[in-house]
């Protein structure tokens, strides 16, 4: 019913808007060694096996007569880049080996821009009849390494500027008032501007941002004492942009796979799109697995997660409407889009069915929260017991004991609107009191600290629950220190 309120597809504004910056923050998860140490395995990747793919999907579709020859190859080129966002998706709750979790990763952050030079040569050939390899070559080397070099260039000089910025004595100086707005509000920027700028001189955007967001884990990791404030907040905007980003891309995975199936005299042809989509992931699967096999030398199970890890999504749909811009006719459109949301359903849930019987599984959620509830239950009576050790008045120590008891969730409303009548009645604290009642409070959270480090030295297993409420800790300190 609301259909219509909804804004008709746009691939460059879903590839600027959307994909750029998940591919940035993506980026700002790897490391620049890794990338240097592993750039051949990139390549090959992104290169040679994205090539791979392509021939045998796009051949293997031309023997079927369903679609010519080029417009076989459009729907191949297509279906090569993978999404890093998908795959972890399909993957969640299961344990996927570091090996494999490295290729997948690499793999998803710089395949798009083999995807996009094949199905333009693919185009040139559906609309011109013949390949022009010289020119594809050419276009494939100045978009990728020149969207790398602007993103490394580019990227450089925003650090730069972002720097001297926190660094800056005029009016920015690096205070506990400082809140880096102007820092801020350029690291948001980012990746929009180096995409849109990439685009504009025809190199690679997506591989441009990628490059962008590998130096920007380097500067994060060397500018953590700067300003902690400023890159603290940065961190909780990456997160809230990530996951915002992320629930966009699925919405509209929802939306376009309503709209293609809605009012489309392709979908009752199914025996055409259906046989296209399932043989595209068949044929990208065997040659993955084959390729890591043979070329990459990873054993039958890596190389057979490795396959099916190469989950499609949001970049498949934005190249899909790509070809909507060109001159491949209306009818050929729809069938390519319908071919491609197979393909996309199948690249879900085959994996998301697999690797549930040959990857092993996270400890549940349900252990986890366990433990969690456990180990947080005897960190805050530690800080409870000390607090009632030592001398306070009493108004103020039942209003520690009170939050300490909070940080647990044992406190119903009825004891919340009791301390809320009593918030309201009770005059502002002198400077004295206010003093006394931080006092109490560092003392209960040194004395959860402590307790964290204990258990940190015996049970060494649960180091990211133990990390986890350390973090807690230092949050529940800094918000109320700033009170």
């Amino acid at each position: 019913m609301l259909d219509h309120l909804v804004a008709t597809f746009s691939s460059e504004i879903f590839m600027g808007m959307i994909v750029a910056p998940l591919l940035f923050y993506d980026g700002m998860e790897t490391r620049f060694y890794k990338v240097a140490r592993k750039f051949r395995v990139i390549v090959s990747l992104t290169v040679f096996m994205a090539l791979f793919c392509a021939i045998a999907a796009g051949f293997s579709m031309a023997v079927t007569k369903i679609v010519s020859l080029p417009l076989a190859f459009v729907l191949a080129a297509i279906s090569t880049p993978t999404d890093a966002t998908a795959s972890e998706a399909v993957s969640h709750g299961l344990i996927i080996p570091d090996t494999e979790r490295t290729f997948l990763k690499l793999e998803s952050l710089f395949n798009d821009a083999s995807g996009i030079i094949l199905l333009n040569m693919a185009i040139l050939w559906y609309v011109n009849g013949y390949i022009n390899y010289g020119q594809t070559v050419a276009n494939f080397m100045y978009s990728a390494v020149g969207g790398a070099v602007f993103g490394f260039v580019g990227g450089g000089i925003i650090i730069l500027v972002r720097q001297a910025l926190v660094r800056s004595h005029i009016n920015l100086v690096n205070t506990a008032n400082n809140t880096g707005t102007p820092s801020k509000i350029i690291f948001l920027a980012t990746p929009f501007v180096i995409y849109f700028v990439a685009e504009h001189l025809h190199v690679s955007g997506i591989i441009a941002v990628v490059c962008t967001g590998v130096l920007h884990n380097a500067e994060m990791e060397r500018s953590n004492l700067l300003n902690p404030r400023v890159v603290y907040d940065s961190e909780a905007l990456t997160g809230m942009m990530k996951e915002l980003l992320n629930g966009i891309v699925f919405v509209i995975l929802g939306i376009m796979m309503v709209r293609i199936t809605n009012n489309n005299n392709v979908v009752l042809h199914p025996h055409n799109w259906l046989i296209l989509g399932i043989i595209m992931y068949v044929a990208n699967v065997v040659v993955r697995f084959v390729y890591t096999l043979a070329v990459r030398h990873l054993n039958a199970k890596s190389a057979t997660i490795f396959a099916f890890g190469g989950v499609h999504g949001t970049v498949t749909f934005a190249l899909a409407f790509m070809v909507a811009e060109t001159s491949v006719k209306r009818t050929d459109f729809n069938l390519v889009l319908i071919a491609e949301a197979v393909l996309i359903v199948l690249s879900l849930l085959v994996p998301t069915f697999m690797f549930r019987f040959i990857l092993q599984r996270q400890p549940s959620d349900k252990v986890i929260t366990k433990k969690t509830i456990q180990i947080r239950d005897q960190m805050i009576q530690h800080a409870i017991e000390k607090i009632r050790q030592i001398y306070l008045p009493e108004d103020l120590r039942q209003t520690v004991l009170y939050d300490l008891q909070t940080q647990r969730m044992h406190t119903s409303i009825k004891h919340f609107i009791r301390e809320f009548k009593r918030s309201l009645q009770r005059p502002a604290l002198t400077p004295e009191e206010a003093n006394t009642l931080d006092m109490a409070y560092r003392l209960a959270f040194r004395e959860e600290r402590e307790y964290l480090n204990e258990v940190s030295q015996q049970e060494a297993g649960y180091m990211d629950i133990v990390t986890s409420l350390y973090s807690e800790i230092l949050m529940a300190e800094m918000v109320v220190l700033n009170h």
